[in-house]
């Protein structure tokens, strides 16, 4: 009579992957975590320049077209940001998943005093215009 273990072996060979692949979750679940949190925050941070670079377009076309121009830029966020306006820049500060800060500057040059534009989530429509007659160009959501 000729004993037969493979079932046992079986048994082990299955508990054994299945230890094996639970410790491997549990250390690369957290790792999954973080990878895409820092994609999420890439992608937000390369969304909000892209939207940025939108209205210093704009401004540069209202710049080099003089009094009497106006372009209205259509943004859709899906985070509210707010965009501080400078005479030779546009920047933002954005806040991280990992609790840092982003500072965010596109180049722009205009006439435009100091200010800031709040962009809601959502869709946000940016005028920016130089008014006839005025000496500086005016930018609103």
């Amino acid at each position: 009579m000729v004993k037969d273990n493979s079932g046992q072996v079986s048994l082990e060979y299955i508990l054994i992957f299945v230890v094996s692949l639970i410790i491997l979750i549990v250390f690369t679940m957290p790792l999954v975590n973080q990878s895409i949190s820092a994609s999420m925050d890439i992608s937000d941070s390369l969304k909000i320049k892209s939207d940025m670079s939108k209205i210093a377009v704009a401004i540069k076309t209202v710049y080099g077209e003089g009094q009497g121009s106006r372009q209205i830029v259509n943004i859709y966020s899906s985070h509210p940001f707010e965009v501080n306006v400078e005479s030779d820049y546009l920047y933002c500060d954005i806040h991280l998943k990992d609790r840092s800060n982003k500072h965010i500057e596109v180049p722009s040059k205009s006439n435009l005093e100091s200010t800031a534009i709040s962009l809601k989530k959502g869709s946000n429509v940016v005028t920016v215009e130089w008014p006839v007659g005025g000496e500086n160009m005016l930018i609103s959501t």
